[in-house]
């Protein structure tokens, strides 16, 4: 019967191969040899005999304690988690008919925006009669283009979606 899989790096009777490569507990390395024997050594010390490079030809295994081992492994990934940025999209709303005060503030939000990292989804709402004037619409996604070239890329062109038309910008 095969041993229960676990999750983490194999080590003592989990390891399958014949033979390893050794390294002891004070990083000298002591050649390839059985794994049997390889295990009852690392026991004598009072350690593990623990996988810590499964892909080698032969596989590398380390004298370690499996426990501390997996402990400072996790302890690795959560500071990597912690340490990493999310992306979050953001949305700016606007009307084709907007004045250029309201447009400017909506263009500090987009820059504030792209310079922490974050997308921005410009979308512009058409009501009533303004369906009939797409182009001025189209006009306006391409103004906010040119506005933020220096800082952003385009990520997703201005498409027409029912009512709204939409743009994704993404930093460079």
């Amino acid at each position: 019967m095969a041993p229960p899989i676990k999750s983490g790096p194999r080590y003592d009777n989990f390891i399958q191969v014949p033979k390893v490569r050794v390294i002891d507990e004070n990083g000298e390395n002591l050649g390839v040899m059985l794994t049997a024997e390889a295990t009852e050594q690392a026991n004598d010390v009072g350690l593990n005999l623990v996988e810590v490079s499964p892909n080698a030809d032969p596989p590398v295994c380390k004298f370690l304690d499996v426990g501390k081992y997996r402990y400072e492994a996790q302890k690795k990934a959560n500071a990597a988690r912690k340490t990493q940025k999310t992306q979050d999209i953001k949305e700016v709303k606007m009307r084709p008919n907007i004045d250029t005060h309201d447009y400017d503030v909506k263009m500090r939000n987009v820059n504030k925006f792209i310079e922490n990292g974050d997308k921005v989804k410009v979308t512009l709402r058409f009501r009533g009669r303004e369906m009939a004037h797409q182009h001025l619409g189209m006009d306006l996604l391409k103004r906010v283009q040119t506005d933020v070239e220096e800082i952003a890329k385009v990520e997703a062109f201005p498409r027409l979606e029912g009512r709204q038309m939409l743009m994704v910008l993404a930093p460079k």
